[in-house]
């Protein structure tokens, strides 16, 4: 079948594989960082540095130490840098499969910092959507006050499995482990921007880790389809949440790591402070960075024992072509001292795999 695009299967391998290969070509590199100053030839920190610093084939990932969410997402949008909000039909996708305290949901306060940045940085339209599982959407909205807070930003809220019979798009990536496809809230694929934030946490239901890659689940409606019994009944639950990212790509993902869960989640579980915030537009390289994170704070065998760029979610998604290839392709961006100083630790940890 062709996608939305009109590719055939075999089309989008190609492509894919393409893309997969171009990454590929800069695995043997060194893993480069440095604060803002040093990456953007600016004379202090806070300067972002300019997209011509990160070498072709490279990836960015801001890093902030922090203890505010303000704080955080401001430093991240600031050294991300550029206009992607400007003019645009911004969708933020957060993580609210449920209403739990953060990290088993998405918090209010980076939510909100978020709608600011994107209302400041000259969005055209801003919406807010996602869908919840096992608890219903509708309740975690109201749970969470959402659509007041989207209200006070002009947002719209949407509700991802409630869209009606034209509102979502089938998706059947080649090589997939997906039974026959699966459907992505139409939202996520017309949106101009989509904003991803999720939270640094394991999961212990057989994703090992959610971040990035497996916050674009909420994209896959669960009323009324088989798709989430489908997801964690598969041995390749792994691959398949990979497989979801092929139907669309972030223009910003911002990752919540004040707090995280290094053993069970994604709803509750033991928790330790990583005062950290991330932000990056390649979703492999922030997920890398993340369990990396959790690597440092001591975390659970399934995230402890394996390689990073083994992690099935990651090595998966570097197959299908969704980022880069090794740990090597990943640039540390920091803003000041106290970040870069731990920036410096998960550079080693990445470097050791």
């Amino acid at each position: 079948m062709r996608n939305k695009d009109g590719m055939t299967r075999r089309e989008f391998f190609v492509a894919g594989a393409g893309l997969a290969g171009g990454a590929a070509l800069s695995a043997g590199a060194a893993t480069l960082g440095g604060s803002a100053a040093s990456l953007g030839g600016g004379k202090t920190a806070g300067i972002g540095p300019a997209q011509a610093a990160v070498p072709t084939g490279k990836s960015r990932v801001v890093l902030v130490k922090t203890d505010s969410r303000a704080d955080g997402v401001k430093k991240c949008l600031d050294l991300l840098g550029g206009d992607p909000f400007k003019g645009e039909r911004v969708l933020v996708k957060p993580n609210f499969n449920t209403s739990d305290e953060t990290p088993g949901s998405t918090h209010n306060d980076t939510l909100k910092a978020l709608l600011a940045g994107i209302r400041d940085g000259g969005a055209k339209t801003l919406s807010i959507g996602d869908r919840s599982g096992p608890e219903p959407t509708l309740q975690v909205f109201e749970k969470k006050g959402i659509p007041a807070l989207a209200a006070s930003f002009d947002a719209k809220v949407l509700n991802f499995d409630a869209l009606g019979e034209t509102g979502y798009v089938k998706f059947d990536p080649p090589a997939s482990h997906w039974k026959d496809g699966f459907l992505v809230a139409r939202p996520v694929v017309d949106a101009g921007c989509v904003v991803s934030t999720c939270c640094l946490k394991t999961h212990q239901f057989g994703g090992v880790f959610t971040m990035s890659l497996k916050n674009s689940v909420g994209i896959v409606p669960r009323a009324g389809h088989n798709y989430m019994r489908q997801l964690h009944g598969s041995a390749d639950q792994r691959r398949m949440i990979a497989e979801i990212n092929t139907a669309y790509k972030p223009a910003v993902i911002v990752v919540d790591g004040l707090v995280a869960f290094v053993d069970e989640g994604p709803m509750t579980g033991p928790r330790k402070d990583a005062g950290v915030f991330l932000a990056g537009t390649d979703r492999i390289a922030v997920d890398a960075v993340g369990v990396a994170i959790l690597k440092e704070l001591g975390s659970n065998d399934a995230i402890m024992k394996p390689a990073i760029f083994a992690q099935e979610q990651i090595s998966w998604a570097v197959q299908l072509g969704l980022g880069i290839s090794s740990a090597a392709d990943i640039v540390i961006a920091t803003p000041d001292a106290a970040s870069e100083a731990y920036a410096e630790k998960i550079r080693k940890i990445l470097a050791a795999g």
